[in-house]
Order: C-alpha cells, then sequence, then structure tokens
C-alpha cells in the first residue's frame, strides 16, 4: 500500500476508505494513523477509533515503562534514600547547608565527580558536576553555575577554599574511586584547585581497595565480567552493579535530567555502602583485616615520609612512637590492672569484648547497628580506649587522644587479639581478675 499510494493525500485517504469497507475499522485507523491524516478528513467512526488507538498505545508504552524502572530496581543498585534527601545546589547560599554538614570531625564522606565526556580530544576534560555524599542525603555541586557566581562577585577563592578545607582535613574520611584522576580534572577546570591532591589528607581511594578485593571464585576465574571498575565493586561487595547507562551523557548540559541526577547521587552514595560493608567484615572479601596504613592519608608523600621516619621515629602498633632509634623499640606503658583498664569495642569486635570481660576489664561494646563514630564519643566522654579495626581506626583514632585508639587484626581468634591488646597496653591479669565482672 505505501508503495502505491506515496505521498499522495488524496490516495491515502482514498485507501483509507477503501480499507474501512473492505476491512474493518481498526485496520482503516492504523492506516490514518501512519498517514498522519488530519482527523477532519477521516470517514465517520475511524477518527474515534483512531483516538482509542493513540491512548491504548500511550497505556503499552507507560507500562513498558514501569515494567523497565521495576527491571532496573530488581537489576541495579538503588539509592536507599528519598528522593528529598538529593539536593542539587548553584548558588553559594545553597552550598552552605552542605558545608555545615559536611565539615564535621569524624565524617565520612564519599565524593565523586563528572563532566562530559571527551571521546578522545586531547586534554583534561572539565568538571561539570561534585557529588559529595553523606549517610542521610547527597548534595549536588553546580561547579560551572557556583564558579560563574563567584566570578562575577569577585571571590574566586571562595568555592576551592572549602572543598581544599575538606580534602585537607584528617579527621573527615574522605571516599572515592579513582580520586586522583577526580583531582587532576578539578584542577584543569580551575587553577586555584591545582593543590588540592598534594594537600588531601584522609582518603580512601576504593580503587585500590578494588585491587586488593578477591571477587572471584575460583570456578569465574578466566571468564569475561561483564561489568567493571566500581560497577564491578559494587556488585561484589553490595550485590548489585551500578546502572551506567547516563556516564556519557552530556553533563554539561542544564537542566539536568532526572535519570542523570539520580545516577550522580547513586555513584557518590554507594561508596559509603562498599566502604561500610568492607569495614565490618574485610576477611571475606580476601582482605587484610587493618587495611588503614595503605589505604588513607596522602599516597604521593608516603614513601619519603617513610624514609625520614626511619631516620628519627619509629611508629608502634597503637601509633604512639619512640624517638630516636633507627628499629622498632617498643615504648611499654606502666603495668596495669584490668580493672584499671577500661575500653569501648567496635561492632566487628564484639567476641573480643566478651573475652577481655571474662578477664576483668571494664568493656563497652558498639551494637550492630551503631555507627562507628559512636565509640570515639563512649571513649571521650568515658576515658576509655577504643578498640577497632580496619579503616575505621583511620577516622576513629583522629577523634581521641594518642595511643587512645588501637587496631586489632580481626582476622584472628577472640583469644588471640585479647592477648595482643592485654601485651600492648601490659595490663596484668591475676586468677583475682577471671570472671570477676561476670558474678
Amino acid at each position: 500500500f505505501q508503495s502505491t499510494v506515496g505521498e499522495n493525500r488524496w490516495l491515502q485517504g482514498h485507501l483509507v476508505q477503501l480499507l474501512l469497507s473492505y476491512c474493518d475499522l481498526n485496520t482503516a485507523a492504523r492506516w490514518a494513523q501512519r498517514f498522519s491524516l488530519p482527523r477532519e478528513t477521516l470517514p465517520y467512526g475511524v477518527a474515534d477509533e483512531l483516538q482509542k488507538l493513540q491512548l491504548q498505545e500511550r497505556v503499552e508504552e507507560a507500562t513498558k515503562a514501569d515494567n523497565y524502572e521495576e527491571s532496573k530496581k530488581k537489576d541495579y543498585y538503588q539509592l536507599p534514600i528519598p528522593r528529598a534527601n538529593i539536593h542539587f545546589l548553584q548558588t553559594w547560599e545553597e552550598t552552605l547547608q552542605c558545608w555545615e554538614k559536611v565539615l564535621q570531625p569524624g565524617q565520612v564522606v564519599g565524593i565523586d565527580m563528572e563532566w562530559r565526556p571527551s571521546f578522545g580530544v586531547v586534554g583534561k576534560p572539565r568538571v561539570s558536576l561534585i557529588q559529595i555524599a553523606l549517610k542521610d542525603g547527597v548534595f549536588l555541586l553546580d561547579l560551572p553555575r557556583l564558579l560563574e557566581q563567584a566570578e562575577a562577585e569577585g571571590e574566586k577563592e571562595k568555592l576551592p577554599h572549602f572543598i581544599q578545607r575538606l580534602y585537607s582535613d584528617a579527621a573527615i574520611t574522605k571516599l572515592g574511586y579513582g580520586m586522583s584522576g577526580d583531582l587532576n580534572s578539578l584542577a584543569a577546570t580551575w587553577s586555584a584547585f591545582r593543590d588540592t591532591d598534594k594537600q588531601a589528607r584522609g582518603v580512601v581511594d576504593l580503587l585500590t581497595v578494588d585491587k586488593q578485593v578477591d571477587m572471584l571464585s575460583p570456578e569465574d576465574r578466566g571468564f569475561r565480567q561483564p561489568e567493571k571498575g566500581l560497577s564491578l565493586l559494587v556488585q561484589h561487595v553490595l550485590g548489585k552493579p551500578l546502572d551506567k547507562t547516563e556516564q556519557l551523557s552530556n553533563w554539561e548540559k542544564r537542566p539536568l535530567r532526572e535519570e542523570q541526577i539520580l545516577y550522580a547521587a547513586s555513584d557518590a552514595y554507594c561508596l559509603l555502602e562498599v566502604y561500610e560493608k568492607l569495614c565490618k567484615d574485610p576477611a571475606s572479601f580476601g582482605l587484610s583485616s587493618d587495611l588503614t596504613e595503605s589505604l588513607v592519608g596522602k599516597p604521593s608523600v608516603k614513601h619519603r615520609a617513610k624514609k625520614q621516619l626511619n631516620k628519627q621515629e619509629v611508629p608502634s602498633p597503637s601509633g604512639q612512637q619512640c624517638k630516636g632509634s633507627q628499629k622498632e623499640t617498643p615504648c611499654p606503658p606502666a603495668p596495669i590492672s584490668p580493672k584499671e583498664f577500661s575500653v569501648v569495642c567496635d561492632n566487628m569486635l564484639q567476641g573480643l569484648g566478651r573475652y577481655l570481660r571474662c578477664l576483668g576489664v571494664d568493656v563497652r561494646m558498639l551494637e550492630n547497628e551503631d555507627d562507628h563514630r559512636k565509640a570515639a564519643e563512649i571513649a571521650r566522654q568515658e576515658g576509655r580506649v577504643i578498640l577497632t579495626s580496619g579503616l575505621p581506626y583511620q577516622t576513629l583514632q583522629s577523634q581521641v587522644a594518642e595511643g587512645r585508639c588501637f587496631s586489632v587484626n580481626c582476622s584472628e581468634k577472640a583469644k588471640e587479639q585479647a592477648l595482643q591488646v592485654l601485651k600492648h597496653f601490659n595490663v596484668q591479669v591475676s586468677l583475682a581478675d577471671i570472671f570477676s565482672r561476670c558474678q
């Protein structure tokens, strides 16, 4: 039919009349829709049938979209926070609420950045969006708009000052994936960001963790994995990969689409959930129980700092240091009894806590659902030593006095952990102490 009538409107209308006479109303309406014929030119009944047809197609499209969204929820990582907790910030006044929440000692934040894909163009891309995720929400900073406003108001250094303050504060744990690449792109976007990577403290690059995580079971090795990068890490740790559909979209175009906003928020927030899961049970992912030394801090000066340490001071396991020695010489404290020793155990060390309590030590333990930072609050209020393991050590030890936070090897059994703690703090246990707190 199409090749016979071509673009001739009269022939198209005549064909619809013939189809109505020799076929049925639905067929005539479908061909009228295909030809985009005006409703007023259609035979009686065909226009109404065409309206029903269009309504049916809209319902089918909506159902298909709903099914697609449900399929995505089932197949991909989903944000566990309400949409209302994602804040798109375009003015300096709006960013103040972000800084008030983020720049808090002990805070753990996930940071990611987006830029327009360059598709092989030489040079560093310009960052269009900075995502900062906290436990209860995500802030999306519209970097081009914020820098434009700062320049117009003659306050170019205001935003870089806060970004650099965030990255240089060792008491705030910053999570990223491929963080050095993000910071290089940030420096290329605005020269005031140039030294941010050199000043960075308290950073955890999950790309480094990714290289250490034992992702594949022996039978899976040798087979190509469909996911890669952060998406593969998220799939392995949290059970579902990231939906990367929006990764190569235009991040400079405003307004951002809803799909872009959800994608950007997910990319930053998933870092918090991966970090938390790895902290609770590093051994199940093939990781050392104490990842802090290799993953947290300032990688760019790690080797130089280590060389200087060898000449001047050697750290003990708790972070206490003995000066003027090139060997690891311990500085043991004076012996104390279990009754004089009080600790707070992080929630991954409840077995250790019960064991120490049997030996007469004054022990408080975090519950499974407690945030790691609660240990620092208890330690400060009650004068206790924090016992923790793995990545939380960096966050917690920065919130208490030197030597008041100890990292335990959580791959060992409770008995070996207890012996390690007692030896380090020179706690002398007598027969009278055993079970003294269990009566």
